[in-house]
Parts: structure tokens; C-alpha cells; sequence
């Protein structure tokens, strides 16, 4: 399975750079039908002109962001000079707490194709 995955620029260079190898998401339908293995194709925002393929290596859940943000390093999140609280903040402007309470939320670690 290929999913598509849409990153702003400064983080898409992340990935592109190879400092970023963990992307985080709601385990909502889409998400749960992911396996290891699978390709996921990340595109740079706004006009989705450039991409990334990689590797699905390893999928760990959470029930919540909280709980994930303790056992990654932030770095392999995000941007590196973000504290835990503020990367809370950002995935809060995204998510609604029902929809984390309601789904979880899964770390996808990836290596680039």
C-alpha cells in the first residue's frame, strides 16, 4: 500500500535531509490499514511538487500524543529546538482531544527509498 503523506516545507526538508524518521498521526481509518513495509510518499506543501518515498520500518501506538512524546526524542518528531510542550501545542492546533481520545495516535518510523 502507498499513502500519501503532506509536509510543510521545513519539515519535508527534515526528511529530506535524513534528521527526521518518525512521523506522528491520529490512528484514524486511514492510518490503521497501514503495515510495515508499506511505502508512504511525502509531498512538500503548498504545491506538492517534490517527494519523498519511504519505508514503512516499525509502527508504535499511543492512546495519546503525551505518552508518545515521552519516549521519542524530538528531534525524530519535529524540529529539534521544540520542547515537548510546544510540539504538544502545534498537534493540538490539528487534533481535537475527542478525535486523539477516540482514535490514539501511532509513531510511523520510515527509512527513505
Amino acid at each position: 500500500m502507498e499513502m500519501f503523506i503532506h509536509l510543510d516545507s521545513d519539515i519535508f526538508d527534515l526528511v529530506k535531509n535524513g534528521k527526521k524518521d518518525v512521523e506522528v498521526r491520529l490512528n484514524d481509518p486511514k492510518r490503521r490499514n497501514l503495515k510495515v513495509g508499506d511505502t508512504l510518499i511525502f509531498l512538500r506543501r503548498p504545491n506538492d511538487d517534490e517527494e519523498i518515498r519511504a519505508k514503512v520500518m516499525y509502527l508504535d501506538y499511543f492512546d495519546t500524543f503525551d505518552s508518545l512524546a515521552n519516549k521519542y526524542k524530538m528531534e525524530r518528531l519535529y524540529l529539534n529546538n521544540f520542547t515537548k510542550e510546544e510540539w504538544l501545542n502545534l498537534m493540538a492546533r490539528f487534533y481535537t482531544k475527542e478525535d486523539e481520545k477516540q482514535w490514539g495516535v501511532v509513531a510511523i518510523t520510515f527509512k527513505k527509498s
